[in-house]
């Protein structure tokens, strides 16, 4: 037997018990008549003890131990004299009568601790070992709780889990496919999935009613910190239902994941159109956990003799609240923050609401006291407040001041990970023009729904058509996103039109679905959460590479197993494809 106990489980009410414990050397500490010997494993820590009455090579062999070396230890549970409160079993430790060790380790690359010394290149590599430590661990078995708890949810709302296919067809909308060469097809390609998306809605015309699916997705895009090249989607879809039913139904499941694994009680999600959360956030996924909410000045500030109000489209706002004090260097660093290439600015302007009362901004110039008063007024300014104000075009301008206003909400402390914050974000644009391709994208997908009203807009004025669409955001963070489908196949022929699809290339990519619609599709909807941003906002991390067990990096290598990698000629000669071998 390897272990009767776990290196977690043992308390003062064992004491005198004799029992077998496995696990790592989590370190090792010799002080010449006592020996103590951290054993681990992912339950917990326990010490333990050898000293000057033991037998002269049970004590040799406890000083070789190395840390990481894995060992069997069989003796007795003691009270421990140096109780450590830090750790559930720091009352007690093992007075130990028999050492084994199973296997030998070399001395890690980094420190196997909570706060250990390695970096994240070398903790990516090793990443075995990194997923000894606490924290990675804790984030995997919250990861397990979440997953336990969605399926326990779900499957009391009556929804089935249904695997879908991981080879399926590449379609030319949405972000770049990863491509699988067919052997017993020469010269075809299967792709994998960016989502279940169409599958889902062929088992709603298979009358499934109810389907869910915690899913494996990929997408050859670019990489960021909430982006991985695989990640996971918990993907749902009902049938009969409006959008109501849909928010309704996965607001409980997210108000049940909070209140089973974190112990809180959301309460009511509010719900904002699209159209209000550019205009007071400048972002459809705004962070909602502080104010801060935009201010049009255009009214009072134009025609003033300042060119650079007088000239733009649109002049707004932020207030930060109690950072009048801020000083002309922290005001330069904001200024030069918002003229990085990623935000692309040409300037700021700030006024302060000083404590006397007086308001000085950095274009007084151009402005006399009367006339930045009526700025205050706009701001409803308190003294110590700073007000933040950029211009431009109206798209542009708030992108850039929603930047800003991220940047002074960390700057202020108010974006706490132990707070949450959700919002439905709701009636996006269908449809959105792209310059380069000269034409109009689906700004979801191509199956998503216009609102009835707004269909006879399609022809006349498509940018201004709404989409049965919603998105959950919570923190500023796009949790999850989702609309009511098309089901009906002249609609879906008419929005095929309107992304600029011929009717080859419509039934080319998606005869298969028109076909399904033909023989009763049901009304349907459905949403998706990113299960990994769903993880990280839970755990209070800004990566979701830190709650996934084998993450990629920035530039999408696994540097663990080294992948991607070339292929022998040999297999590229199976798949008949006519490319270059790569060569290190």
């Amino acid at each position: 037997m390897h272990r009767t106990h776990t290196c977690g489980e043992l308390r003062i009410a064992d004491l005198g018990n004799t029992v077998t414990l496995s696990g790592w050397v989590q370190k090792s500490r010799d002080l010449g008549g006592m020996t103590f010997i951290d054993v681990r494993d992912r339950y917990g820590i326990t010490q333990l003890t050898f000293n000057s009455d033991d037998d002269d090579s049970l004590r040799a062999k406890a000083r070789e131990l190395g840390r990481e070396f894995v060992i069997k230890v069989t003796g007795t549970v003691i009270e421990r004299s140096n109780k450590n409160s830090k750790i559930p079993t720091g009352e007690i430790e093992i007075k130990v009568s028999s050492l084994d060790i199973l296997n030998e380790a070399k001395l890690p690359p980094f420190t196997i601790e909570d706060e250990t010394d390695g970096g994240d290149d070398i903790r990516m590599k090793f990443r075995y070992l990194d997923l000894r430590r606490n924290p990675v661990r804790e984030n995997l078995i919250l990861r397990h709780k979440m997953a336990q708890e969605i399926r326990r949810y779900l499957d009391e709302q009556n929804f089935l889990e249904v695997e879908t296919p991981v080879l399926i067809k590449s379609t030319p909308e949405g972000a770049r496919d990863f491509v699988v060469p067919s052997r017993m097809n020469p010269g075809e390609f299967y792709a994998l999935p960016q989502s279940p998306q169409t599958f889902k809605q062929l088992l709603m015309v298979s009358g499934f009613d109810r389907y869910f699916q915690i899913v494996k997705c990929f997408r050859d895009e670019d990489l960021r910190a909430d982006r991985q090249p695989e990640f996971t989607q918990i993907d749902c879809e009902m049938s009969f239902v409006e959008q109501e039913d849909i928010l309704n139904m996965f607001e409980g499941l997210t108000k049940h994941l909070f209140s089973k694994v974190k112990n809180i009680d959301l309460g009511q999600v509010p719900r904002m159109t699209y159209a209000d959360a550019m205009r007071l956030y400048g972002s459809d996924k705004p962070d909602t956990r502080f104010g801060m909410q935009f201010v049009e000045l255009n009214d009072i500030v134009k025609d003033k003799g300042f060119p650079v109000f007088d000239q733009a489209e649109l002049v707004v706002g932020i207030k930060a609240p109690g950072a009048a004090p801020y000083t002309r260097k922290q005001l330069d660093a904001l200024t030069d923050f918002v003229k990085r290439p990623q935000i692309g600015a040409a300037g700021l302007v700030y006024a302060r609401h000083n404590e006397d009362g007086s308001i000085k901004s950095s274009v007084d110039k151009f402005y006399n006291p009367g006339e930045l008063e009526k700025w205050n007024h706009a701001f409803e300014g308190k003294p110590g407040d700073l007000f933040l104000i950029m211009a431009g075009p109206t798209d542009k301008v708030r992108k850039q001041l929603n930047e800003l206003r991220l940047e002074i909400g960390n700057q202020l402390g108010l974006r706490d990970k132990n707070k949450f914050s959700p919002l439905w974000v709701m009636d996006f644009p269908l449809l959105e023009w792209d310059e380069d391709t000269a034409r109009y994208h689906a700004m979801h997908h191509p199956f998503t729904s216009p609102k009835p009203e707004d269909i006879t807009l399609l022809d006349t004025n498509p940018g201004e058509v709404r989409a049965n669409a919603y998105d959950l955001v919570i923190n500023g963070v796009e949790i999850g996103g989702g609309s009511i489908r098309i089901h009906d196949k002249e609609l879906q022929s008419l929005m095929f039109k309107h992304l600029g699809f011929t009717p080859e290339e419509a039934q080319k990519q998606f005869g298969f679905l028109m076909e399904a619609f033909t023989y009763g599709a049901p009304p349907h909807g459905g949403l998706a959460f990113g299960f990994d941003r769903l993880v990280s906002i839970f755990a209070g991390h800004d990566t979701i590479r830190d709650v996934i067990a084998f993450p990629k990096n920035n530039s999408g290598r696994d540097v663990m197993i080294d992948a991607p990698s070339t292929v022998a000629p040999e297999q590229l000669n199976e798949l008949s494809l006519a490319l270059a071998i790569k060569t290190k």
